[in-house]
């Protein structure tokens, strides 16, 4: 039987209902989903999704192509400042409203809703493209080929899905995964338990990593008190900077990592394929996107230098390692009128420096006889066809 295969099973009251997961061998992993008197589990191989209630086969009909973005914490302020970025400001007439409006692009209409909302959204028709966390995508979306992520790296929401267990007791001089794996304590009778909120990323890892005998219970809010109230062994948790996990006398142990995540762009492929205008306006949103990361962080500086011609001056700039610039300097003559005739004996050079970099590039420039160095930040760097526009056609066969 394969992981998360699905099932139906009746339960009386008074008993707390699970999803079972078969594993060879006889099942030990359990997922505690709610007090109701029945459990489910659900199939990753169906050939039709059931999302929201129904069966879904095909893009609902509309003109407006849909964008979900995150409607409350760091997540969606920062997804908003990106867009303002990248000169896509979302306007929104009633704060209070779920949908917004992108002047800049008058065919897309924005939602705001929960990242896991927008996943199922996706799925569902209700919504064309979407941008959350890998680790929301990964966990709700379940590695249905219908979503595709259009960027991977959006450079926010940096933070990694991990088991954490205590420093204390039995885990004292437990460090790794492996170890973990081998402690005798955990039987069919007595198995590992895990709090999350993560059911199915925590069971297709502990399955992929040999651990036999876990269970999965559901939990909100502060995972990391579980271990010290003893309803839980372990938790599976996002992690950012591990303070909260140092502060409640819990460790990260090597191996645990399940999956790192930041902020993405997913599509649905029906969309794109499907959808007038969808890959088009997918392709600007990539392009703007792209442009704005590539040049954040990245100063042009440009610098008078006298030489006797161009190419001679632009071997002394190659001659620094700080100076190359993306693909070398460009090298220019700056026009003066002496004696009444116009001559070039300076030559302006200009380059793309990054920031870690940019004070030792200006002492380099001057070594070399550089002079009125003039430093601007970078907004954008258009460069070729983005390969994650080919990664895309290549995904939809395009």
């Amino acid at each position: 039987m394969s992981l998360l295969q699905p099932c139906f099973q009746q339960f009386t009251s008074g008993f707390t209902p699970a999803v079972s997961i078969s594993l060879p061998p006889p099942p030990s992993f359990y997922v505690s989903v709610s007090r109701r008197s029945f459990a489910y589990c659900c199939s990753s191989q169906s050939e039709t999704a059931v999302v929201n209630g129904r069966f879904d086969g095909r893009i609902n009909e509309r003109d407006e192509i849909r964008l979900g973005l995150p409607s409350k914490g760091r997540m969606a302020a920062d997804t908003l400042d990106l867009l303002k970025d990248c000169q896509l400001s979302v306007k929104q007439v009633n704060p209070r409203q779920y949908v917004a409006q992108i002047p800049q692009l008058p065919n897309i209409e924005v939602w705001f809703q929960r990242p896991k909302d927008i996943v199922r959204k996706l799925l569902s028709g209700d919504l064309d493209l979407g941008i959350m966390g890998l680790d929301t995508v990964s966990e709700y979306g379940q590695g249905d080929d219908d979503l595709i992520i259009v960027h991977d790296a959006l450079e926010y929401g940096d933070c990694h899905l991990s088991l954490a267990i205590p420093k204390y007791g039995i885990f004292e001089n437990i460090n790794s995964l492996k170890e973990l794996a081998q402690m005798p304590q955990w039987t069919a009778d007595r198995p590992l338990r895990v709090a999350t909120g993560f059911t199915y990323l925590g069971p297709k890892f502990m399955n992929e990593n040999g651990l036999k005998h876990v269970v999965f219970s559901t939990a909100d809010g502060a995972l990391e008190a579980a271990p010290a109230m003893g309803i839980a062994d372990a938790i599976l948790d996002l992690v950012s900077s591990g303070t909260t996990l140092r502060e409640n006398n819990l460790k990260e142990i090597e191996g645990g990592v399940v999956l790192e995540s930041q902020a993405v762009l997913v599509a649905s492929r029906k969309a794109l394929i499907q959808r007038k205008g969808a890959l088009d306006t997918t392709h600007e949103i990539l392009e703007r996107f792209e442009a704005h990361l590539r040049a954040v962080g990245q100063f042009t500086v440009t610098a008078n230098m006298r030489g006797r011609s161009a190419e001679e001056v632009a071997e002394r700039v190659l001659s620094q390692p700080s100076l190359s610039g993306l693909q070398g300097p460009t090298v220019s003559p700056v026009f003066c009128k002496r004696d009444g005739k116009v001559a070039a004996d300076y030559y302006a050079i200009v380059i793309c420096v990054p920031k870690k970099a940019l004070y030792k590039s200006v002492q380099q420039l001057r070594a070399i006889g550089g002079s009125g160095v003039l430093i601007s930040p970078l907004t954008y760097i258009f460069d070729e066809e983005t390969p994650r526009w080919r990664e895309l056609l290549s995904k939809l066969g395009l």
